[in-house]
């Protein structure tokens, strides 16, 4: 069974950090494309980052500079590192996977969220002023 599980969301103030980790289990991680999302009531989900098995990454214009997506195999876990966090940022965050197989050929497309399979439950972030 493929299982996702999001950690490390909080409250933290403007300016602050947080780390999000997503374990996976029941798939080979290291031949996954993997993306982080976010979502606030009342809006689609949007991609965040998004690294393909050859650990290339792509992000959303707003997070560019602030956020960075990585991944450890070994571990097979997914990371997104925040800094600089401000109010905007808040919101319910989400890791997905998709088999190489299945990731797009444009790599640019990676941060869209049709293109996921398998997500996890998400964690809140909230981003005070």
């Amino acid at each position: 069974e493929v299982q996702l599980v999001e950690s490390g969301g909080g409250s933290v103030q403007a300016g602050g950090s947080l780390t999000l980790s997503c374990e996976a289990s029941g798939f080979t991680f290291s031949s996954y494309c993997m993306g982080w999302f976010r979502q606030v009531p009342g809006k689609e989900r949007d991609g965040v980052a998004a690294i393909d098995i050859d650990d290339k990454t792509n992000y959303e214009n707003s997070v560019k500079g602030r956020f960075t997506i990585s991944r450890d195999n070994a571990k097979n876990t997914l990371y997104l590192e925040m800094n600089s966090l401000k109010p905007e940022d808040t919101a319910m965050y989400y890791c997905a996977a998709v088999p190489r197989e299945e990731c797009p050929i444009l790599f640019r497309l990676l941060v869209l969220p049709q293109w996921y399979k398998y997500w996890g439950e998400g964690t809140q972030v909230t981003v005070s002023s």
